[in-house]
């Protein structure tokens, strides 16, 4: 059993944790109305950005010039997979969740012969995967030394996965992040961006339904040459964008979380401190009175 020196001890340690469960809970309320502001914003530029892409896909079905980025290599054999974790730790299992959605990925496509390789956006998704996919991993990116997400990120990682596209490195383009829904809630998602994610024509062609007859100035090969490359660096920024508020999210409701266990604990250090203070207490008077009838 413990003395009372060691309850003490121990209780003074879990009241110093809980300070700073609670001032990180605090922090990362701080941040979430931001992040979640700012992920809320991208959405209807990102979602906008899809459905041009989709009208422009329905009017040139059937082409000679649509963008390999749009229709692909002709073939499926090589697969990249962009995977956004956080750089920070004490976020619950915001990162677990995303990495055990890449676990699966990976392990569908390899059972299919194909051959995977791994982008990892953040510091703690690279040390998970790491034991698993080390070898697959062909790039790591750390971003801890920015305090918010920003565009000038999504662009260069864009950049590097289109440059290994035009190499050749790769035939279908994934990324992996987490869909913020609220603090609760994070969904882990997977979103194809090359090939371009988009409908059949029977689909993105409203015209063909009675829908809007749409024409473009200049042809929809010239736009889809700017738009194309546009369209990954936005989904990917969005990718950041959710993955940031997500965070901050798993981050609040783990150092809640944090916080209520170290009070529970504190509650039973207490009274077990309380019990065996008042059992050494009454042993001592048991025997000053024993000492006093001896008299």
């Amino acid at each position: 059993m413990a003395s009372l020196k060691d309850l003490r001890n121990r209780i003074a340690s879990v009241k110093a944790t809980q300070k700073i469960t609670k001032a990180m809970q605090m922090v990362a309320a701080a941040k979430l109305r931001r992040a979640q502001d700012a992920a809320e914003a991208a959405r209807p530029y990102s979602e906008r950005i899809a459905s041009v892409m989709r009208n422009i896909a329905g009017a040139m079905e059937g082409g000679e010039n649509v963008s390999p980025l749009m229709a692909g290599t002709g073939k499926d054999d090589t697969h990249l997979l962009v995977v956004f974790t956080s750089d920070r730790g004490l976020c619950g299992g915001f990162n677990a969740q995303i990495v055990r959605l890449v676990r699966e990925h990976v392990r569908r496509l390899e059972a299919a012969g194909k051959v995977v390789k791994i982008i990892s956006v953040g510091k703690k998704g690279t040390d998970i995967m790491r034991r698993d996919f080390g070898s697959k991993i062909v790039a790591r990116l750390d971003h801890s030394g920015h305090r918010t997400a920003n565009f000038a990120e999504a662009e260069a990682v864009a950049d590097m996965v289109s440059d290994m596209f035009a190499k050749g490195e790769f035939d279908v383009a994934t990324i992996f992040f987490s869909a913020f829904e609220n603090v609760i809630t994070q969904r882990p998602t997977a979103q194809r961006i090359i090939p371009a994610d988009v409908e059949t024509a029977e689909d993105a062609a409203p015209a063909a339904k009675g829908g809007a007859l749409y024409e473009y100035e200049p042809e929809p090969e010239a736009i889809l040459a700017d738009l194309i490359p546009r369209n990954i660096k936005v989904q990917i920024f969005r990718a950041l964008l959710e993955n940031a508020a997500s965070e901050q999210g798993a981050r609040m409701s783990a150092m809640d979380n944090a916080t209520r266990n170290a009070g529970d604990m504190i509650n039973k250090l207490s009274i077990s401190y309380n019990r065996q203070r008042q059992a050494q207490i009454t042993t001592e008077l048991i025997e000053i009175i024993a000492g006093a009838e001896a008299l």
